[in-house]
């Protein structure tokens, strides 16, 4: 009598689906990679934009309560020393009372050192805001 010899299961992936795996993983992780770093520093760059918010509203307030030097009343409310990634505020206008007023904050080399620019310019008794500055051509602003 004949034994009838039977396969064994092979359970498992071969080497070369398990290459493949590999290859795609890195594929994928090369170009997310850089998409990420972007992201991080972005996120990282709104605290350069926040840091803006004082002088705006200091300068915006002594607008509307008549006040004779708004750029003034816009650098009083900055600190004068920045943690993290804030290298410095200034704000600076062609006329203390009329503006236009320019408020130029600088990021730290974590964030590629560059600048957010706010000039606001008054009409009708409302102050208008605009950015400009390095961070919009980096697409961090």
């Amino acid at each position: 009598m004949k034994k009838h010899l039977t396969n064994p299961v092979i359970n498992g992936f071969t080497l070369i689906e398990l290459m493949i795996v590999v290859a795609i993983v890195a594929i994928l992780a090369a170009v997310a990679l850089p998409s990420y770093q972007t992201y991080t520093k972005r996120a990282k760059f709104t605290e350069v934009i926040a840091a803006t918010g004082p002088a705006k509203t200091a300068i915006e307030i002594c607008q509307q309560t008549g006040g004779s030097d708004c750029t003034t009343a816009g650098n009083n409310v900055l600190p004068t020393a920045f943690d993290g990634l804030v290298s410095n505020i200034i704000v600076t206008a062609n006329d203390n009372t009329a503006g236009p007023w320019t408020i130029t904050a600088t990021g730290t080399n974590l964030v590629d050192s560059e600048t957010f620019i706010l000039i606001g310019t008054l009409a009708n008794n409302r102050i208008t805001w605009q950015t400009s500055g390095s961070c919009v051509a980096a697409g961090l602003c």
